[in-house]
């Protein structure tokens, strides 16, 4: 069978669909509208459930007449909604920027995946009522057949598309068939950063609806200056002609404020105590609607969003969203989301003081900003758009570029440009106009009346150009009280001037703090800037998130930013395990680039969503001249109605006081006192730890829960000294032998072996029993993280994932009760030149203690080190440790703001973090000791650890945890320092304070062994 070719023909998107429109379910009563349960109303029929189905490799391979033939055979069931790759049809692909298809627009491959749905529901359709049948979400695109009819054609994956089925229905029995093909000229503008997957994944529904029912409805709400008297438009929009409609409007509270008959246009006055929405506190008002049988309930949320002086405004006060990029994504159901799903996410972030969303980069189901209006989160809608795969084609490099003509010096500049005018190619093309305007229609008309969505975004990296350009025209035409949000509009085609006049925000994604800076330095007034992505949460990563909201915070005309972003994309393999691109034999692919969460696939919260929470605390503390001060850095909110403070003063990592402080009225964006003063103490080290829980519960979080912490130190605290060990006897002298490769050390209870051609202890034996499993070393590498991706090119060519030690001379003395051993050394590698020179003094007691002083250079020329230390084999697995750092989570000199400074215990799994693609993991950063029942480990300054049970070239070696070999022990490394973590996997560099690139450093290490030895 041959289908229309309406799937390779941009001028032809919808065919008898009714026009896009607002999200409107009847009811019978208002009592059911009330409950937003729309399985309750007696108009709402679900189709979802078991369907039959067929899967063709190729839309070729439709038998002939397949959708209109009522004998023909179906092989398989599919439920719908889902994606048919989930369920073994067809094959899983996760590609980011480049199409899986060529670049040929508007055509796509004849190897064009199909599947055949079939559904048979019964009905009598009653001659006074209309049938709607609608479809949340199909990808790429949809041809309806209806009783051997074809009543339609539409794409857009994420949009609603509604057919009037009417004329097509029979009494009893009705066999609905849905062609859905994996491509189609839309799929050029759905080139979005996700696993590739089709089918129908949202809700299939039918409505009955009156002969002349209300279609269309826009809710505008504007405000005055003074936010003393809102104004409610409210324009219904009939099939036919208008009717009357009775209206009554509820305040948030339930009280009835007005009821009113109108036909056409209505609008309210409201000036009695306005109870404004916002996220914090989100107030809504209930209207509802009755004419005929059917009534309808919509919520309004009385808000204002505005820029003035370059500040971004929400009820006349200053707005920075804490946000992350959300896409809709599932191991098992894929695009396919239910709202117990969605609640799951909100509940997560709303636990994670998250206040804001970027529906990246498509609409979600239309219930999905209900939600959040209710729940309180703001919301930028996105329109189902991008076509990043335009900026992929080939471009000559600068060695290519003498082919061009291109002198030298110009030559990348050339390039850059070449590449930026591919980018605007879609946006420029007139084929695709209507394509991209229909998209913009498609996103606002369905969600107009959600108070959550405050910006409009017009897409995702897309280039500009006058498509664009038309389309900002529209929606701010359409919608002149929201805000119009495009990254893209950064791009400037070389023949074209961009005009940003209907654009409201300076957005860009992944720039750095200095970027930010740079932006404001002038004075001038702009754009609020907004990073639309930033900090990507690729594995161990959020390194440089309060850097960012330090940024923030220090610019008014900062809009805040979305985290990149909030799940791991790692559908199932065959034998369970989850996976990314890559692992389905898909190409092209990106391999793990989908693995960039704040949660796992399955919402498991990694550690980067820990720290983001601690970043976007409501409350933060701070110490003027010893005395303690509270921040309230929510937007609208009095602190005190909805924190209460615990507080606990800790001595030398011990606490010795507890208690609760009844805040006194903290308005949102001022500060008081606590009336707590910091002790200056000098013989004590002192911390006080501050928890803020929430008072009472909201509707996603219990009483008591914490919304964050923060701990304050005297400026007079040292090292903490580790408690007193049980050190062994003192015995007798030590002995000494030598040779040329080894020098032996014994004492009553110990026995070492240092090997003299590396500089390092090979064997420790305490107590007859060796203590190692293989020789001590000096390391200065780290398992790559996903964010060194860039920078681990450079440590592999100047050798240091290879570097070992190498002693030049090794001399030694007893000095009184000590042997003291000196030496001289280097980190040496294979073919490359040395990177730390070394010298090294052991002195070694009769306790067996071991007290090491190093003095290191690096080379200057060679990049910053990913770790310097001591890396320490040891037998068993299991064993406990206990330390005295930031914990209990992993902390790094750039990641430690959800860990505090106190005691903790861990052992090798615990410490552990599992991350589907392994990597450095599990560090402790500010360290002041770490000690077993055997050891004890102390130095002059706090230092970092990490105890695992693989070492770094096995976790480098891996590319899935669950192939990481059985582990023969475990692995402890003391680090005199290590770099940061930043999130370079796609952004800004590691900031040069966070790398550890000293030429020059000294370090003193204690080990010390217990009698448990």
């Amino acid at each position: 069978m041959t289908l229309p070719r309406y799937f390779e023909d941009p001028q032809t998107l919808h065919i008898n669909t009714r026009p896009h429109h607002s999200y409107l379910i009847p009811y019978a009563d208002a009592s059911t509208a009330c409950t937003g349960e729309r399985e309750k109303s007696t108009f709402f029929t679900l189709l979802n459930g078991d369907w039959q189905f067929n899967y063709y490799p190729s839309y070729l391979d439709l038998p002939e007449n397949a959708c209109t033939d009522p004998t023909l055979a179906f092989h398989n069931r599919l439920v719908v909604p889902s994606n048919w790759q989930n369920h073994g049809f067809g094959q899983h692909q996760y590609t980011n920027i480049a199409y899986p298809f060529p670049y040929d627009p508007p055509f796509v491959p004849w190897q064009n995946p199909c599947g055949l749905y079939q559904r048979i529901f019964h009905l009598k359709p009653q001659p006074d009522k209309r049938y709607l049948l609608h479809f949340e979400g199909v990808d790429s695109c949809l041809f309806v057949y209806l009783n051997g009819q074809f009543v339609g054609y539409s794409q857009i994956s994420h949009a609603t598309s509604a057919f009037d089925i009417t004329e097509y229905l029979r009494s009893g029995d009705n066999q609905l068939r849905v062609a859905v093909l994996q491509w189609c000229d839309g799929s050029y503008l759905e080139d979005q950063d996700k696993f590739r997957m089709s089918g129908i994944f949202r809700d299939v529904y039918l409505l009955t609806r009156e002969c002349n029912y209300l279609e269309d409805l826009f809710i505008r709400s504007r405000l005055d200056a003074e936010l003393q008297h809102a104004t409610i438009d409210i324009e219904p929009t009939f099939r036919e002609a208008d009717r009357d409609i009775r209206y009554r409007l509820y305040a948030p509270d339930g009280q009835l404020i007005t009821e009113k008959t109108a036909t056409g246009k209505l609008t309210l006055q409201l000036s009695d105590a306005l109870q404004l929405w916002n996220a914090e506190n989100p107030q809504l008002y209930r209207l509802e609607l009755q004419y005929a049988a059917e009534t309808l309930v919509q919520y309004i949320g009385l808000r204002q969003i505005r820029v003035e002086q370059g500040v971004l405004l929400l009820n006349n006060r200053p707005l920075k969203f804490k946000g992350v990029n959300r896409h809709d994504s599932d191991p098992r159901t894929g695009y396919s989301i239910s709202p117990t799903q969605a609640l799951n996410d909100l509940r997560l972030m709303k636990q994670h003081n998250i206040n804001a969303i970027r529906t990246a980069h498509y609409p979600n189901a239309p219930w999905f900003s209900e939600l959040c209006d209710k729940l309180g989160f703001y919301l930028i809608a996105e329109a189902d758009l991008e076509a990043h795969g335009t900026a992929f084609r080939y471009v000559p490099q600068p060695e290519n570029s003498i082919l061009l003509n291109v002198p030298k010096e110009n030559a990348d500049a050339r390039i850059q440009q070449q590449i930026i005018d591919n980018f605007c190619e879609l946006a420029r093309d007139p084929g695709f106009k209507a394509a991209i305007l229909d998209r913009q229609q498609a996103n606002l008309e369905r969600d107009k009346n959600r108070p959550s969505i405050l910006i409009w975004s017009l897409g995702n990296e897309s280039g500009f150009g006058e498509n664009f350009e038309a389309s900002a025209t529209w929606l701010k035409m359409r919608d002149p009280d929201r805000l119009t949000h495009y990254e893209s509009s950064i791009y400037q085609h070389s023949t074209h001037q961009n005009d940003l006049s209907q654009l409201d925000l300076h957005s860009e994604m992944y720039a750095a703090t200095e970027d930010l800076d740079a932006y404001f330095a002038d004075g001038k007034i702009k754009k609020p800037y907004l990073l639309c992505e930033y900090a990507h949460a690729m594995g161990n990563s959020g390194g440089d998130l309060e850097d960012y909201q330090q940024t923030f915070a220090r610019h008014p005309g900062s809009a805040g930013g979305f985290v990149w972003e909030w799940c791991d994309h790692s559908p199932y393999l065959a034998n369970g395990h989850p996976g990314y691109g890559g692992d389905f034999g898909d190409y092209p692919n990106d391999g793990n680039f989908c693995l960039d969460g704040l949660v796992s696939a399955e919402r498991q919260p990694h550690s980067s969503l820990a720290e983001l929470k601690q970043v976007f605390r409501p409350l933060r503390a701070e110490l003027r001249d010893s005395a303690v001060w509270l921040h309230n850095l929510l937007d609208f909110s009095d602190a005190a109605v909805l924190f209460s403070v615990e507080y606990a003063w800790l001595h030398n990592g011990v606490e010795v006081e507890r208690g609760i402080l009844e805040l006194p009225s903290l308005p949102a964006g001022e500060a008081c006192s606590l009336g707590l003063t910091m002790p200056s103490n000098n013989d004590a080290h002192i911390l006080l730890n501050l928890t803020y829980r929430l008072r009472e519960a909201t509707a996603l979080l219990a009483k008591g829960h914490c919304v964050g912490f923060d701990q304050l130190a005297s400026s007079h605290n040292g090292v903490l000294a580790a408690p007193q060990a049980m050190l062994q006897d003192t015995g007798e002298a030590i002995q000494v032998n030598e040779d040329a490769r080894e020098l032996r050390l014994r004492g009553r209870h110990f026995e070492y072996c240092l090997d003299k051609t590396k500089g390092i202890f090979k064997s420790l034996q305490q107590q007859g029993r060796e203590l190692l499993r293989a020789p001590l070393e000096f390391n200065l590498y780290r398992a790559p993280l996903d964010n060194d991706s860039q920078i681990k090119q450079h440590w592999q060519q100047a050798g240091y994932h290879q570097a070992y030690s190498r002693a030049y001379q090794v001399t030694w003395q007893a000095v009184e009760e000590l042997i003291e051993i000196n030496l001289n050394a280097a980190m040496l590698s294979v073919s490359k030149g040395r990177i730390l020179s070394l010298d090294i003094q052991y002195r070694i007691d009769r306790q067996g203690g071991i007290a090491i002083h190093l003095h290191a250079h690096k080379a200057s020329q060679l990049p910053y080190l990913p770790r310097f230390g001591l890396r320490f084999w040891l037998r068993e697995n299991s064993s406990e440790w206990e330390y005295f750092g930031y914990g209990p989570g992993e902390s790094y000199i750039d990641k430690h703001q959800a860990t505090r400074l106190g005691y903790y215990r861990t052992n090798p799994q615990q410490n552990f973090v599992n991350y589907l693609r392994p990597q450095e993991n599990g560090s402790h950063w500010g360290v002041h000791f770490i000690q077993t029942d055997w050891l004890q480990i102390q130095a002059q300054q706090p230092f970092s650890f990490n105890l695992a049970p693989y070492s770094q070239e096995v976790l480098a070696a891996a590319t899935h945890n669950y192939a990481l070999p059985p582990s023969e022990g475990s692995v402890l490394c003391i680090d005199y320092a290590m770099s940061g973590i930043g999130s370079a996997s796609c952004g800004p560099k590691l900031k040069e304070q966070y790398r550890f690139n000293d030429e020059e450093f000294h370090w003193m290490l204690n080990l010390r062994f217990t009698r448990a030895a």
